[in-house]
């Protein structure tokens, strides 16, 4: 936990941001896994966490926001529980050290939200997104399924991404341990990884890299010779010389910050002459990114010019042609980069995205895309001081989606359809790092892991 200041703070803030009505702030519960006693592994929710610290399950945080008067919900363990799990703090001592001096029994609190709705006051709650919350509180307010997710608070959505969006130099601090440890994950993949060895043994070996450092994943890692799917978690594929393998994974800290990055490295000792020209392309358009981070600019501005970048590397390789401008302008380049360059990051890896793409990476004056590959870009508002996030630049070379544009000549003016056969089976590059804006550009977060393919080779 952080000191009882700062939650005292973060709280008092949001009191005074919403000024009526009750704030209602859920924590998560236990989830099972395939039997009732079987359970996944806890995580707290990220802003209940951000305004109490408090990282146990079945407790509901209350403030009034007319009074400031603050108020936990929850219950202390009976003695059957602690024959399974031992003793935990009593909940009047984890809330002292949050700065919450009434504790209330959870079984009090649907009389109170009751009785608040019968006299007009407004219950402030953001969109719950585990079922087991939602059917709770839709019991507690006596409402429908339907009504409660029609009645989520925007004052309260919003003022949390006011708070959580600025990160403070401690969680700064609490981020770059997390990065740290991003760092050794990736590190060890670059230097264990070699043909025969199956992707799921190296994904195990960063995993637990993560828990042995106090904590866990922040994600599900990203560990395959098939980057050309972005998403494509650690299967049993076995590394064969010739291949690329994409690595993005990340760290959460056992205050659950968040670390995030991507590193791709051949799976023998040295990239192909293909493979090295497209990754000297992403790695350009990383650097022309990194380069324009600071207050001020749009982040979607940054996104653009990314993948201007891309397009004129690709127009070398002969894969594009024509104005590069334009042809990101018209989404061209998404055949070859389906995605966006970042995302926020901090308690979340991608940070408060429960809350709403639309309300977390963008504004009222900056719209979300709809346009393919566009659409993908998580983050296009104005960057902030504070703001945390990440760079992601890569170049995926999917046949399934080549096939498809080829098809109907998609974008025929700005593409070589004629040039894609031997680029089928490239894969996919990403190279990704975390950096926070700071008053004149942007810092790197964490230690410096190095990211230029001769660098890349020399670990391998």
């Amino acid at each position: 936990m952080f000191t009882t200041h700062t939650y005292s703070v973060r709280r008092k803030r949001l009191a005074e941001d919403l000024t009526d009505g009750i704030v209602l702030l859920p924590g998560n519960e236990e989830s099972s896994m395939n039997y009732a006693d079987n359970l996944y592994h806890f995580r707290q929710d990220s802003s209940f966490l951000y305004f109490t610290g408090i990282d146990r399950p079945y407790l509901v945080l209350a403030i009034d926001a007319e009074s400031g008067e603050e108020m936990l919900f929850g219950d202390d363990q009976g003695i059957e529980d602690i024959v399974w799990t031992g003793p935990l703090t009593k909940l009047t001592e984890q809330s002292a050290r949050a700065g919450i001096a009434n504790v209330r029994p959870m079984g009090s609190l649907p009389a109170l939200l009751q009785k608040a709705a019968a006299k007009g006051r407004k219950i402030h709650y953001v969109k719950p997104y585990r079922p087991e919350l939602i059917l709770k509180l839709a019991s507690w307010m006596n409402v429908t399924v339907k009504e409660l997710m029609e009645n989520v608070s925007l004052p309260l959505v919003k003022a949390i991404i006011a708070q959580r969006s600025l990160k403070s130099v401690e969680e700064i601090a609490a981020i770059e341990k997390a990065v740290d440890i991003t760092v050794d994950m990736h590190a060890a993949a670059i230097s264990i990884s070699r043909e025969g060895m199956n992707e799921s043994e190296i994904a195990g070996r960063l995993q637990g890299i993560a828990v042995s450092s106090g904590g866990q994943l922040a994600f599900p890692t990203i560990l395959t010779v098939n980057g050309q799917y972005l998403h494509n978690h650690a299967a049993g594929n076995v590394l064969q010389n010739g291949q690329m393998v994409l690595c993005d994974g990340g760290a959460e800290t056992a205050m659950h910050y968040a670390g995030d990055m991507t590193r791709t490295f051949p799976a023998g000792k040295k990239f192909t002459a293909m493979q090295s020209e497209a990754y000297d392309i992403v790695l350009n358009a990383h650097t022309a990114a990194v380069e324009m981070l600071r207050p001020g600019i749009l982040f979607r501005d940054v996104h653009f010019k990314a993948c201007e970048v891309l397009a004129e590397g690709l127009k070398e390789l002969g894969l594009m042609k024509g104005d590069s401008k334009e042809a990101v302008q018209q989404g061209a380049h998404a055949l070859f980069f389906q995605c966006g360059l970042g995302h926020m990051m901090g308690l979340d890896v991608h940070d408060m995205e429960n809350l709403g793409e639309a309300y977390v990476g963008y504004s009222d004056t900056v719209k979300k895309s709809t346009q393919f590959g566009l659409k993908s870009l998580r983050l296009g508002k104005e960057l902030e001081e504070g703001f945390v996030l990440t760079i992601e630049p890569g170049l995926y070379f999917n046949p399934y989606l080549m096939d498809e544009w080829a098809a109907t000549k998609k974008h025929a003016g700005f593409i070589n359809y004629d040039k894609l056969e031997p680029f089928r089976t490239l894969g996919g590059i990403r190279i990704e790092d975390d950096y926070v804006i700071t008053g004149k550009g942007s810092r790197l977060l964490g230690k410096e892991l190095v990211r230029d393919r001769l660098g890349i080779e020399a670990m391998r």
